[in-house]
């Protein structure tokens, strides 16, 4: 088996409960859950060979299966879901060449995001994992400095160095520009989509290491890579205009339901 998509999805969020099951309405008015829309952006990805959710709650579990994903049960101990997908490979016994974590908080994700971070990750031998970046215009900026004003996560930024190699990610908009932005005008902060691609060996090794004190500050989980010397590629994708978020907070809801009404998704 060649690359396995994994949903992480747990209903005891700390921001917000229950999560995966909200429901987000689209372009036809059609109410489907986060977890739902999530499963079909990954049914749309090119050349994956197994898509499954990961959970440790039997809510999400027969929601699921209620309309029709694969899914794999896992304990209620994973401290986060990279985590999770590494238990759920565990558990599914097999060694696929990678394991993408599409995170479940994320269904605008476009299929082109997550077939150019399989590509990437093939050509760069020396990666352990690959995360895509996308460059952020000013609004774009301007809206995550916002959410960030009013104390709300609005999105994660990355920085990276030569060859891509990741060097940190923060919940902060960095990195520090020192001026305002046209809202059409691109900016030199590149917003970190949270979706990952491992090696099977790096994400396997990942669970025996413990959190470290960046990750737990800034409550980001691909920080325990960097923090134990693993090499992280960031792949700039394209938006090719479309818009994308992820549902963080509840206040997120209605901003999505606008984006999936103007990409006209049911």
């Amino acid at each position: 088996m060649s690359v396995v998509i994994v949903i992480p999805a747990r209903f005891a969020s700390t921001r917000y409960p229950g999560k995966p099951l909200a429901m987000l309405k689209g372009a036809t008015g059609q109410s489907l859950s986060l977890i739902e829309r999530s499963w079909r952006a990954a049914q749309d990805v090119a050349g994956i060979d197994r898509v499954v959710v990961a959970t440790d709650d039997d809510r999400i579990r027969d929601a699921a299966e209620a309309f029709g994903a694969e899914v794999v049960m896992t304990s209620p101990e994973c401290r986060n879901g990279t985590e999770r997908c590494a238990e759920a490979v565990t558990n599914m016994g097999i060694t696929p060449e990678i394991v993408v974590n599409l995170q479940g908080d994320a269904p605008l994700t476009p299929a082109w995001f997550i077939e150019d971070l399989v590509a990437g990750l093939r050509a760069d031998s020396a990666a352990d994992l690959a995360t895509p970046v996308l460059q952020t215009s000013g609004k774009m900026r301007a809206d995550l400095l916002a959410d960030r004003a009013a104390g709300r996560v609005g999105g994660t930024t990355a920085v990276f160095g030569a060859r891509m190699q990741g060097l940190y990610f923060s919940k902060e908009v960095i990195p520090y520009a020192g001026r305002d932005f046209a809202p059409d005008e691109i900016t030199p902060v590149f917003h970190h989509v949270g979706v990952y691609a491992y090696r099977p060996d790096a994400l396997a090794a990942y669970p025996g290491w413990p959190e470290g004190k960046l990750e737990r500050l800034e409550g980001l989980e691909q920080l325990r890579f960097l923090e134990n010397g693993r090499r992280i590629l960031c792949v700039e994708v394209a938006a090719r205009g479309r818009q994308f978020w992820e549902l963080n907070n509840p206040e997120d809801i209605p901003r999505i339901e606008s984006m999936l009404a103007e990409m006209g998704q049911a």
